[in-house]
């Protein structure tokens, strides 16, 4: 009877490891699989940072090209407070160039322009162009 017994308990063991067997065989398929869905995850993550970094470095080229451009305007428009008060200060008995634009305008020539208006050749000939720009 012990020795049925024992064959019982034997029996009852080997199907138990059997069946913790058939557990780890299915707990290490779920791992299998929840390694696949991370690995997944992963790479859609490392493309979208991708995308990203490619998406800051055009706006960091943009920010430095528009920094550059800026720069070049303040360049450009840094003296124009001087020249403004230059011109402000000319002989009030000059024409301004106003008129020299009216005269341009009714189609003075620029040696007119610099003979009435008492402008230099290169104001004369930058107003005769802003009007023909116009029309």
């Amino acid at each position: 009877m012990l020795d049925v017994l024992l064959v019982v308990l034997l029996v009852a063991v080997l199907l138990l490891s059997m069946g913790l067997a058939g557990v780890c065989v299915w707990f290490s398929r779920l791992l299998r699989e929840a390694e696949n869905r991370q690995r997944d995850r992963e790479s859609v993550l490392e493309r979208r940072i991708r995308e990203l970094d490619r998406r800051l470095d055009a706006y960091l080229t943009g920010s430095v090209k528009m920094g550059e451009e800026l720069q070049e305007l303040r360049r450009v428009v840094a003296p124009l407070p001087d020249k403004l008060n230059q011109i402000e200060q000319r002989d009030p008995s000059s024409l301004s160039f106003t008129q020299a634009a009216r005269l341009a305008g009714m189609g003075a020539s620029v040696d007119e322009l610099t003979q009435s208006c008492g402008l230099s050749q290169g104001e004369a000939e930058l107003i005769s162009k802003m009007q023909q720009a116009r029309r």
